[in-house]
């Protein structure tokens, strides 16, 4: 394929891959037969996309976003071939001491959810924004497979009781998958950024990104763009201005204690309004689920794997329909026992307004034993 790739094509930029992945999803093809077919187009199209895009110079700027991806992608290399050398080790001589190694610079590969989740929840939404809907799915369905190879990795070597060859196997193919993620990022979803998005975009990804947090390093230094949104600037001065109380059927609050409020609930909040869109979610210090402001506005059906979309939808489209007002779910996260309910908001008259996803960790509600009175406390306090 790569010979007749050569034979054929002069050249090809990032923004022609994707608009050949968007057509063929368009035209029905399932996101996941693209997405299994990814290694295959990143491999055929390497030396073209190198050789033919020349993206701009922003990604050597320390602090600019891009800059902090790679940054990240060169540690994640280095720490590839710590796991290439381990998983030599482990092959010649698997005792305990070559497991533990294998199976800890593994658990430091981890921290790539975090490059991953930044990807997710910052540059896909901005792309979205333009059209470019089909490489991120493609690429977010590989990164789940990443994360999960890397889980499945580690918990194999916790059990191991014997076959290096699945070991080997396993552990081969994460390398592989990583090395060519970096090479999809580099060499056609950045690129692809920096021809789509602007600097006041890049802004508000460079300040999201503390949030969701970074993969073994960090930014070298804060990016300052060249232009700022005086348009946005100054409405967003006049609005602040203008801020007065809201009034409801129970009281009234100022717009900063309800914001406050929301925020202190020992619950996660997010608001899909009626046409699908996120309108509003909430941030306490101890979100189960990352949200960054990017999402705002963008279609609840991108902001959820490929894999557990088709979920969501059925849920919402119930909700729009009437056949049901409520849906819920729990799972084990690590420590966290995770509480997820969604719930349909209807006004007086019955209308679907939107839906309203609300997360607990309600582990420490299940470990609640006994009685704990209100008066006990004020004793003990004497």
């Amino acid at each position: 394929m790569k010979a007749r790739f050569e034979e054929t094509f002069q050249g090809v930029s990032a923004a022609e891959i994707a608009e050949m992945e968007q057509a063929l999803i368009r035209e029905g093809l399932p996101v996941e037969e693209v997405q299994n077919l990814c290694d295959v187009h990143a491999a055929v199209f390497k030396g073209s996309i190198q050789e033919i895009h020349h993206p701009q110079k922003v990604d050597e700027i320390p602090g600019h976003p891009l800059h902090t991806f790679k940054l990240e992608n060169r540690e994640i290399e280095k720490l590839l071939e710590e796991i290439k050398i381990n998983l030599e080790g482990f092959l010649q001589d698997d005792r305990s001491e070559n497991i533990a190694l294998l199976q800890k610079n593994l658990k430091s590969l981890r921290e790539i959810d975090k490059h991953y989740s930044r990807k997710e929840n910052l540059l896909f939404p901005l792309l979205e924004k333009y059209g470019i809907s089909a490489p991120p799915k493609v690429m977010w369905g590989v990164d789940d497979e990443i994360r999960s190879a890397i889980k499945e990795a580690i918990n194999q070597l916790s059990d191991y009781n014997g076959g290096k060859e699945q070991v080997e196997q396993n552990v081969a193919a994460i390398i592989n998958k990583v090395n060519e993620m970096i090479f999809k990022e580099e060499n056609i979803l950045f690129p692809m950024a920096i021809e789509t998005l602007t600097e006041d975009e890049w802004l508000s990804v460079a300040k999201e990104s503390q949030e969701i947090g970074f993969c073994l390093t960090g930014p070298q230094g804060e990016w300052k763009p060249v232009n700022i949104n005086v348009e946005a600037k100054v409405q967003e001065e006049g609005e602040r201005l203008a801020d007065g109380y809201i009034r409801f059927e129970t009281g009234l609050l100022s717009p900063e204690e309800i914001s406050l409020i929301f925020n202190t609930l020992p619950v996660d909040i997010t608001f899909v309004d009626r046409d699908g869109a996120v309108k509003y979610f909430s941030q306490n210090k101890d979100r189960i689920f990352p949200r960054t402001k990017t999402i705002i506005g963008r279609n609840v059906a991108n902001c959820h794997p490929p894999a557990s979309v088709h979920i969501v939808e059925k849920i919402i489209e119930d909700f729009q329909a009437g056949r049901r007002d409520q849906e819920e779910f729990w799972l084990r996260m690590g420590p966290r026992y995770v509480y997820i309910r969604y719930f349909a908001v209807r006004n007086a008259e019955g209308q679907y307004l939107g839906t309203m996803e609300v997360t607990q960790d309600i582990q420490p509600i299940q470990e609640i034993a006994g009685e704990k009175r209100l008066l006990d406390e004020l004793i003990s306090s004497k």
